[in-house]
């Protein structure tokens, strides 16, 4: 004979990520995608007296099950039935189902490995996004009477002045959940129905990520290993927001990360703090910026600096000077390629001679989705490009979706154009070269354009061609750029 669940049981099996099915008189049925931790077996044996028997789920089909069970449980349920006072209150037990909805949205979106959690009001509804592998999926919303006491929440939580509606804002939080910290950074935005809030997940494991996990090649890894490994010089990663530059900085300061170094950095905001590095982040309101900063570093005896974006010609002027005289300067500019990089730094006003005497790398980056391992197939017909693009016949792969990944993607990987400054290189600087150009003397030294490094994910079915189409902006139909 069935037994009703009790809320500990699901509350416990939630907190290992388990799903408690059912339960009889005899024998508690859980699934787990992984393997069972023996603190989370010798828990429910002792709350529940029974035997404990186990089912192996995929991780996607688990994680859909924990949102649609967490996010209409039956807690919640009854408790939304309310009406919504005039103004929010956030110290009764009245808002007990909007701190429950947020833990459970939070714990939903880390699980799906989400980067951002989107909290959209419309007229008469509210919903509920979560980017996961840069792309938005929607979930399971709370009534729209909720709205506002979650919009409030929120702020709180970040922070933030829960008055003011009519101002953007921007702040920073810590939750614990399920015995680990989080960090977010949490952005307000009046619209036509409402707050929206955005919240930016900052998972601290996936910023450190040693150099060969970056997902370069060798030929690209050996050149970043070399730059990384120059006394003095600058470092340039490029590309669009959400492209991975942060990951990319940061596993260059955990490879110099040692006690013989002094490693400083500027950031705005600083997203993970990371031992052994002197971290400052910029304060508008305070007037420090970048350029300020920058100067007082240079007083603090750096060995390595890094600056998490150059944006205007005084920061691009301290950090080629920092550069020259006897420190190594990561950074990030958001450029789409490697030669118009440089060019960039020329309109900054920065002189050729200067770009080619302390510049030594620039890597231009992409993340793109990877086809499910386990739907993914290959295609029969071949796909023919331009000979000096690939030379050879490409057969992609694609995937249909799974229960293990619902869309045919799991995970993303990056996808790299690296150009290392070579006497020919800086000649063609010296001589005030075009970026065409400039490509062109890159590509005759072997450099691979992005999307030929992504043709080569496509031909190791590592990820489809229709995400390499995406990345460079080529129309699929076409071959052409729009």
């Amino acid at each position: 004979m069935s037994v009703t669940i009790s809320d500990e049981i699901h509350a416990l099996c939630r907190r290992y990520q388990a799903l408690a099915l059912s339960e009889d008189e005899y024998c508690l049925n859980v699934a787990l995608a992984e393997e069972a931790p023996q603190a989370l077996l010798s828990a429910l044996r002792f709350a529940t007296g029974k035997r404990i028997h186990l089912e192996q789920w995929p991780t996607a089909r688990l994680e859909l099950e924990l949102n649609r069970r967490q996010i209409q449980g039956n807690h919640l349920q009854q408790a939304l039935q309310e009406p919504e006072p005039d103004a929010p209150s956030l110290n009764d037990e009245s808002d007990t189902p909007v701190v429950q909805f947020i833990n459970q949205t939070l714990r939903i979106a880390i699980q799906r490995r989400a980067s951002d959690i989107h909290v959209e009001p419309y007229q008469q509804t509210l919903r509920i996004r979560l980017r996961i592998d840069g792309v938005l999926q929607a979930i399971a919303s709370p009534p729209f009477a909720l709205t506002a006491r979650l919009t409030a929440r929120l702020k709180i939580m970040g922070q933030l002045d829960i008055a003011e509606r009519r101002l953007p804002q921007d702040g920073q939080l810590s939750v614990q959940l399920d015995n680990a910290t989080y960090s977010m950074r949490i952005a307000t935005l009046p619209t036509l129905h409402g707050e929206k809030v955005v919240l930016r997940i900052l998972h601290t494991e996936r910023q450190e990520l040693p150099l060969e996990r970056l997902g370069m090649d060798q030929t690209a890894l050996a050149q970043f290993a070399a730059a990384l490994s120059c006394p003095q010089g600058m470092i340039l990663v490029t590309g669009p927001t959400g492209s991975g530059k942060t990951v990319t900085l940061y596993s260059g300061l955990r490879q110099l990360n040692d006690a013989q170094s002094n490693l400083c950095s500027v950031e705005d905001p600083i997203e993970i703090p990371l031992f052994g590095v002197n971290q400052t982040q910029i304060n508008a309101k305070t007037d420090l910026d970048f350029s300020r900063v920058l100067r007082a570093l240079l007083r603090q005896d750096p060995d390595i600096i890094m600056i998490g974006e150059i944006r205007d010609r005084e920061t691009a002027e301290i950090a080629v000077k920092a550069a020259q005289t006897g420190h190594l300067v990561l950074s990030t500019l958001h450029t789409n390629s490697t030669s118009e990089t440089l060019t960039r730094l020329t309109h900054m006003g920065i002189p050729g001679y200067l770009i080619a005497a302390c510049l030594k790398l620039v890597i231009a980056q992409r993340l793109v989705r990877k086809l499910c391992l386990h739907c993914r197939y290959q295609q029969t017909e071949a796909v023919r490009f331009p000979t000096a693009i690939w030379p050879l016949p490409l057969q992609p792969w694609q995937a249909d979706g799974c229960e293990h990944c619902f869309s045919g993607y799991y995970g993303r990987i990056g996808v790299y154009e690296l150009l290392a400054i070579t006497p020919e290189v800086q000649t063609g600087l010296l001589q005030g070269e075009a970026p065409d150009q400039l490509a062109e003397i890159a590509r005759q030294q072997g450099q691979a354009t992005l999307i030929q490094a992504g043709l080569t994910l496509v031909s190791q079915g590592v990820t489809s061609l229709e995400e390499v189409y995406r990345i460079v902006g080529i129309i699929a139909d076409t071959g052409e750029a729009p």
